[in-house]
């Protein structure tokens, strides 16, 4: 009898996301679409569809499938939000966002990330996405107002300032806890009445720091 035949990556990436409790079919559909082998290093493409996360310049990481997907589907995204990212990266995550919202602006303190990122996001076609080399901890003004902000780099806490930067009814997801630690996931909701905050699960990520990179 021939041996049975492992599933392809890609369908076992599926199969993970959708065991693990990722139901929206439009997340789903949005990650099966968006190529990760495009955003990893070209020595990692043969894991590009493992979940787990994987190392890029600049000592910085493409978070893990699920982490990607889950705060996704916390976003609760429709086509018409305008959506803040904290820490392009590769620009995977602002990928995965930009088709399910309107438009994404996602900020990079990293010269060198945020130029690959803006690159790499044009060429494939992701247009709906501008990259902003800045700090994610003093957002210009000039930027307006979000109806979402994902944080994807560790914060001891939510700063005051960008919380204030949602819409009503806005909801802003970010990794809180130590810099060199585990982290919970919080998901703040913007209300008439002030913020509404609950806890997720617990992640690891980069720590996010304040200003632009001196080098890199």
């Amino acid at each position: 009898m021939p041996e049975p035949q492992n599933p392809p990556p890609k369908m076992m990436f599926q199969l993970n996301l959708r065991r693990r409790g990722i139901s929206d079919q439009a997340v789903l559909r949005t990650m099966e679409d968006v190529p990760r082998e495009a955003f990893v290093a070209p020595a990692d493409r043969t894991d590009a569809y493992r979940d787990m996360a994987l190392g890029i310049d600049c000592g910085q990481t493409i978070s893990q499938p699920f982490v990607v997907a889950y705060m996704t589907e916390r976003l609760n995204l429709q086509k018409f939000h305008r959506v803040l990212e904290i820490g392009t990266g590769s620009g995977y995550q602002a990928a995965v966002l930009s088709r399910l919202c309107g438009h994404v602006l996602t900020i990079e303190r990293y010269r060198t990330l945020a130029d690959q990122a803006r690159a790499r996001l044009a060429r494939l076609g992701y247009d709906n996405v501008e990259v902003m080399l800045g700090d994610g901890f003093d957002v210009p003004e000039a930027a307006g107002n979000f109806d979402r902000i994902i944080v994807t780099a560790a914060m001891e806490e939510i700063p005051d300032a960008l919380a204030r930067r949602l819409e009503p009814e806005g909801i802003l997801i970010a990794p809180v806890g130590p810099r060199h630690g585990v982290q919970t996931l919080i998901r703040l909701l913007r209300t008439e009445t002030g913020f509404e905050r609950k806890s997720l699960v617990d992640v690891r990520f980069v720590p996010a720091l304040p200003g632009i990179a001196r080098e890199l």
